[in-house]
């Protein structure tokens, strides 16, 4: 069963657009995106809509297993000490300082893929 995970970012006053895109560029030059089970992910900027020059991350994983061992299960998910080090990494070195609340505190939404209800 394939999950996608959807984070909404809301950049901070003080952040600029090149800002994200230099902390996202560090990421994947450091391969912190390099988890396991994680099996596609695409950052997308907002151009219409509600959320024109905001940004989104889509989060591919191969399986509700893959995600459930990097975040622990739906009804009981691991805290934020026991996340994998690179997504910390992510998290609170390069994605905090450009937005506007605490990057484990931002509006996201898991799926599963319809075709395996």
């Amino acid at each position: 069963m394939t999950i996608v995970s959807i984070h909404e970012y809301e950049l901070a006053d003080d952040a600029t657009p090149a800002a994200f895109e230099a902390a996202v560029a560090e990421a994947e030059s450091r391969n912190l995106f390099d988890l396991p089970g994680l099996s596609e992910y695409w950052f997308l900027k907002g151009i219409k809509g509600a959320r024109v020059d905001q940004y989104t991350a889509v989060w591919q994983y191969e399986s509700r297993a893959a995600w459930r061992q990097l975040w622990g299960p739906v009804d009981d998910p691991k805290p934020k000490a026991e996340y994998p080090e690179p997504w910390l990494e992510w998290e609170d070195e390069l994605l905090a300082p450009v937005l506007s609340e605490d990057p484990d505190e931002i509006r996201f939404s898991s799926y599963r893929t319809l075709e395996e209800l």
